[in-house]
């Protein structure tokens, strides 16, 4: 390319025609995921909120952000199976780690790994996009299972929430792929 053909070279190209395959849905677009209305952050602990993204009841994943405004907790867990998290603004961590993460660095948790999320003191709230596969394994303070958290149970708390707030509980339906 030479360096004469700066700024959008792709201006004269046609989209494709064919945009989805056969029984494809369309992509979840949702713009400014990350601030806006707090009535799309359900209630996750008394300290903790979260706005799903996009959720697969299919295969037990969901795409969210995870929202602290002041010191916060998510109980003890461990996930089956692996999770993504890119930190957006804020600072938490795991009581079980010796990092804090803080905005723009990513997490990589792999399946099996026992934790207890906190969101710490912060300018800025904590704001964590996770994409998560499968449940969250509640843990007692011995580290064994003690109750669980799917994608079914998302579901069903998001429905509740955003009836109860007035956007409606088919809202979270415009999210499952």
């Amino acid at each position: 390319m030479s360096d004469t053909n700066k700024g959008e070279f792709w201006r004269d190209l046609k989209p494709i025609t064919k945009v989805f395959q056969p029984d494809a849905q369309p992509e979840v677009y949702l713009p400014n995921v990350a601030d806006g209305d707090d009535r799309y952050f359900v209630p996750l602990t008394e300290t903790v909120f979260t706005r799903p993204l996009w959720i697969s009841p299919q295969t037990n994943r969901w795409c969210d952000i995870l929202m602290s405004k002041g010191p916060g907790l998510v109980n003890r867990h461990y996930h089956p199976h692996e999770v993504f998290a890119y930190t957006i603004s804020g600072k938490w961590g795991y009581l079980e780690h010796d990092w804090i993460a803080t905005a723009g660095d990513f997490v990589y948790e792999t399946p099996g790994e026992g934790h207890t999320l906190v969101a710490y003191e912060s300018d800025e709230p904590m704001k964590v996009c996770f994409n998560v596969t499968g449940p969250l394994i509640w843990l007692d303070e011995d580290g064994e299972p003690d109750g669980y958290f799917d994608v079914h149970m998302y579901l069903e708390a998001a429905r509740k929430h955003y009836d109860a707030v007035g956007i409606g509980a088919d809202y979270v339906d415009s999210l499952i792929r």
